[in-house]
């Protein structure tokens, strides 16, 4: 993968900042509410984003059927990981299809990718209802979930931002989240990551890029 496309990255994403990219349904708040939020939501974009943050690390989850999966189970190949929630209502499903269909497009180097997904609402999203939320992206799509404590500490670890919010009118709630797509290179170390909404053909380009470089 070409080492300015961090930095490329970057400067496309910039705007993103303003928007906070946060993915999932927003009632009004009060004043004090939105800004804490949406400070907190750029501290982590911004952390993310300057290169100066460390990005990722180690991590173990549970998968479905109960087995405790690690990052390190993966090492020897690229991962794509994502981070959502089975009731969002499109920016999770457009990319996981995105991610899907990317991974068709490499053909038999998809096996050298390993998609997974943690869950934000362990909550709500159980292992039977996992299981099949992943099926219907890619059947080597792997959900992950934990206790609250475990999901927060790998969100925060990636900078990633995520709120429950209670929606006006109902019992239940969304969650706000910051929608990336990151990528682990073979080490399972942060190399980069795509925006919420790039289509699988870049996705795919980039892993081809990254498996033809032969990066450890």
């Amino acid at each position: 993968m070409p080492a300015g496309w961090r930095g490329k990255a970057v400067r496309a994403l910039v705007p993103a900042v303003a928007l906070i990219a946060l993915a999932g349904a927003c009632p009004p708040l009060a004043g004090a509410q939105t800004g804490e939020r949406r400070a907190e939501a750029a501290r982590l974009m911004g952390e993310l984003m300057s290169g100066r943050h460390p990005v990722g690390g180690p991590f173990t989850l549970s998968a479905p059927d109960g087995r405790r999966v690690s990052l390190a189970n993966f090492r020897g190949k690229l991962v794509l990981l994502y981070f959502g929630y089975v009731y969002c209502p499109d920016v999770c499903p457009t990319d996981l299809a995105a991610i899907g269909a990317a991974l068709e497009q490499l053909g038999a180097q998809a096996a050298e990718v390993q998609p997974l997904f943690v869950t934000l609402d362990p909550e709500r999203d159980t292992p039977e209802v996992l299981r099949e939320y992943a099926a219907a992206f890619h059947p080597r799509l792997i959900a992950l979930t934990g206790t609250e404590a475990e999901v927060r500490r790998v969100a925060t670890a990636y900078k990633v931002f995520y709120e429950r919010v209670p929606q006006p009118g109902a019992s239940g709630y969304a969650i706000d989240h910051t929608a990336f797509t990151f990528l682990l290179d073979r080490k399972g170390r942060f190399a980069s990551l795509f925006p919420p909404g790039t289509p699988p053909e870049r996705i795919a380009t980039m892993l081809r890029e990254q498996l033809a470089s032969g990066a450890n």
